[in-house]
């Protein structure tokens, strides 16, 4: 279908694209890890349980850990081999995690659920929660959850508007794998009881549109805006559609899905394959040949950074995700997730490596923020320890934690982590 003019909306901010270090690049897969790690705990929600013991042969697909809970997310074996250790490691982030540690076998036997033709939509959610597909563009919501929404929707969008600078894993999905994004998108439909869908997508990736204009998808041509790829502004851009605030995107009848869970679903529903496996884009000027890598759930950053050519020696910071909402790593111990878009490596041109100064109230976090917010009131109660007033005056709890705030701050406070701070000390409080 011919695409047509996605709504526009005020604040927000424009930021350098810098895609073209790795959007040409076609996606290749990762070769030659022989142990993988994998989390029990990649999704919203509670851990997964092992289900699996120390020396025990697995096989690439075979379930190692069931979901605890509605809200939590079956994990499977990305490879196949032997449970070396289920254990904690460091998460790269400053934390720990539970791991399945996985050592790769001589063959790769397979244990995929059966495809499954003309299913129906109860079919398809349990196929979904079955194979522990998660939202692959954000944090991680189980998918199957949010296809029973509470309230009546009547629109799918498909979020293909990829904001974040760097980043161009969702670009290659979108360009490679037209075909089964869509009918992964119409099983999603079948299971919902619809018939709408729309993909929205930025104007910067004309490839990308001209391709799914071919398909009988309706297409939204976005501007190139950030956040545009936040949940509740695609939603207003694609269908003109507002979602109140405290509401979910269903109370505005709409389901927001990623590009990638919809072809994650695809191969669920057609090939009975788990959510094993992701696209990672692999960028920055601090990584010698930047890409975007195909890659097993649990392969370490290590592998990806060795056929990526290796780290650069100016590369001053490493970020698992984009640069506006990723986080920072403690070098190269980390592992890919169902929820890992990408990896930077970015050299002190790219990174801001300035130490804050006082804030002056110019206003221009205020100015920017996309969902009307103070973010200086956040942090100034949030650096004085009363979260509530945190929340009171800046509103700290309808953030969407976009970083736009960060980015357009000149004295270069660090808004964004003291929003995440003042988020994390309330919930404990409830």
């Amino acid at each position: 279908m011919k695409a047509v003019k996605g709504k526009f909306f005020s604040r927000g901010v424009h930021l350098q694209g810098r895609k073209s270090l790795s959007e040409t690049q076609a996606v290749e897969t990762l070769e030659g890890v022989t142990e993988v790690a994998i989390a029990l705990s990649q999704h919203i929600g509670k851990p997964a349980l092992p289900v699996v013991e120390v020396g025990q042969a697995v096989k690439r697909g075979q379930l190692i850990a069931k979901a605890d809970g509605f809200i939590s997310a079956n994990v499977h074996a990305s490879i196949a081999g032997i449970v070396k250790a289920v254990e904690q490691r460091p998460d790269g982030k400053g934390g720990k995690s539970t791991y399945v540690v996985i050592e790769r076998a001589e063959t790769d036997e397979t244990d995929f659920m059966p495809p499954l033709e003309n299913p129906t939509a109860e079919e398809i959610v349990e196929r979904v929660a079955a194979a522990g597909i998660v939202g692959m563009g954000g944090a991680g919501f189980p998918t199957n959850v949010k296809l029973m929404p509470r309230s009546k929707v009547d629109t799918l969008v498909l979020n293909g508007a990829e904001c974040e600078p760097y980043l161009t894993c969702d670009h290659r999905l979108m360009v490679e794998q037209t075909e089964k994004i869509v009918r992964g998108a119409k099983y999603v439909a079948t299971a919902l009881g619809i018939e709408k869908i729309v993909i929205g997508i930025e104007v910067n990736k004309p490839d990308a549109i001209a391709l799914f204009e071919q398909t009988d998808l309706d297409v939204c041509a976005l501007k190139k805006q950030y956040p545009m790829g936040s949940e509740k502004h695609l939603i207003y851009c694609a269908t003109g559609r507002k979602v109140p605030l405290g509401k979910l995107p269903a109370d505005a009848g709409v389901i927001v899905q990623n590009v990638g869970t919809v072809l994650a679903v695809c191969e669920a529903v057609e090939e009975g394959k788990p959510l094993i496996e992701r696209v990672v884009t692999v960028s920055g000027t601090g990584i010698e040949q930047p890409r975007n890598l195909l890659c097993p759930v649990g392969a370490p950053l290590s592998a990806l950074a060795e056929q990526c050519g290796g780290v650069k020696e100016d590369a001053v910071k490493y970020v698992a995700g984009g640069p506006m909402t990723g986080n920072a790593l403690v070098g190269l111990t980390s592992y890919v997730s169902k929820t890992s878009s990408g990896y930077l490596f970015l050299s002190a041109k790219e990174t801001n490596t300035y130490e804050p100064t006082p804030c002056i109230n110019c206003g221009k976090c205020a100015d920017v923020c996309p969902m009307s917010l103070m973010p200086m009131q956040t942090e100034f109660y949030t650096n004085a320890g009363d979260y509530q007033k945190a929340d009171v005056y800046g509103g700290v709890l309808s953030c969407i934690e976009c970083g736009a705030c960060t980015y357009i701050c000149p004295a270069r406070r660090p808004l964004a982590q003291a929003i995440k701070t003042a988020k994390a000390e309330l919930r404990k409080s409830k």
